[in-house]
């Protein structure tokens, strides 16, 4: 069980900022800051001090507060390595296999493009953690906006291969459209019928769908559960019709 403490921030439409503080070194980190003030408070309101960002890739909605952030912290900026034309003042470039830390916490960066070549996911082993950006979601997966089906798919691989009870946090909430989608995709899934019905009850209530887990996607996220490349790849043309 995580020793991290991990705060959810809803903004935008439909997008999650993750705080994660370390209550034995008092260090706190965001991932992918979309914007700066609502986050800056949600940090306040915990008696947080945020001194590092780290971003998963380089779109406007994961890395739009880290000046403001930054102006308001001095927290440093810890980015994929192959992204840094697109993430301006990044300290720290990162790429696959690369360390980093908050507090005593670790976490390995994992280098999974498809959704854009740069992308990354942060990894804590120890923790049972990993934030996946928009390579993941809840029931689905990112786009194909900068990458190929086949990069896709070998990051499925990678997080299948994960422990089961490693709680994943990806920056959306589209959970119930990516149940829905899941449901069409494998009718006869029993596992995907009954967690669409969680879903729809919970979002009813305006409660978030996210983390999840890597049991859970492997029982029910049809990209994850791909059986080819060809597979995914229809998946997702089909996902993106709509």
């Amino acid at each position: 069980m995580s020793t991290l403490d991990i705060l959810r921030v809803p903004v935008l439409s439909d997008n999650y900022v993750w705080l994660v503080h370390d209550k034995a070194s008092g260090e706190t980190l965001v991932v992918d800051p979309a914007v700066a003030e609502p986050v800056l408070e949600a940090a306040q309101a915990q008696g947080w001090t945020i001194s590092q960002i780290w971003n998963t890739h380089w779109h406007g909605d994961h890395i739009g507060g880290n000046a403001g952030i930054v102006a308001a912290t001095g927290a440093k900026v810890t980015a994929p390595a192959a992204e840094l034309a697109k993430i301006p003042d990044v300290d720290r470039p990162v790429r696959e296999g690369d360390r980093v830390r908050l507090g005593a916490h670790e976490a390995i960066v994992m280098e999974v493009p498809a959704h854009t070549a740069g992308h990354i996911a942060y990894h804590f082993p120890e923790e049972s953690v990993i934030f996946v950006g928009d390579t993941m979601f809840a029931m689905g997966c990112g786009r194909l906006f900068e990458g190929t089906a086949e990069q896709m798919y070998t990051n499925m691989r990678r997080f299948e291969a994960l422990p089961d009870d490693t709680r994943v946090y990806c920056a959306h909430e589209y959970t119930l459209s990516n149940g829905k989608f899941a449901r069409q995709a494998e009718p006869e899934n029993e596992a995907i019928a009954a967690r669409l019905a969680q879903v729809e009850a919970a979002r009813a209530r305006d409660e978030a769908t996210v983390p999840t887990t890597i049991a859970l996607e492997r029982a029910t996220n049809p990209f994850l559960r791909a059986a080819s490349i060809e597979e995914l790849a229809s998946r997702r043309a089909a996902k993106d019709r709509g």
